[in-house]
């Protein structure tokens, strides 16, 4: 098997994933992901598509993360390593599909309006 590899987006994050036969040995910008994502709840976003598709410790991964905070890389690398398992197996795209793995998450922080403190917050009204 050559090396697989796929893009996933979440906010501000970009992830591009590599994916190979292997010993199920995961790197996140040159640090395993349990240095680079210390929280064990964001590490379970990683692990997720594998525990989906019964297929740990099979594939090295190799991933390149960028922009973003912590939880928007960690969904970004989910959904890259989702979209490589799907090109190497096509039957995996029915389980993955279930738990939303496939699906580009697009809400984003709304921008800043002039006349206003936030978003959507506004001053407090007077009457008189």
């Amino acid at each position: 098997m050559e090396m697989i590899n796929a893009i996933g987006r979440r906010k501000a994050s970009v992830a591009r994933v590599y994916l190979t036969k292997g010993d199920g040995k995961i790197t996140v910008n040159g640090k395993d992901y349990k240095a680079y994502f210390p929280q064990t709840h964001i590490q379970a976003n990683i692990t997720d598509p594998f525990t989906t598709v019964e297929v740990e410790n099979i594939y090295d991964l190799k991933v390149n993360v960028n922009g973003g905070g912590f939880k928007g890389q960690s969904e970004a690398v989910r959904m890259g390593i989702s979209r490589a398992l799907v090109k190497i197996n096509e039957d995996f795209r029915s389980p993955l599909k279930a738990k939303k793995f496939l699906r580009r998450d697009a809400r984003v922080v709304e921008r800043k309006k002039y006349g206003k403190p936030k978003a959507r917050k506004s001053f407090q009204f007077s009457k008189r």
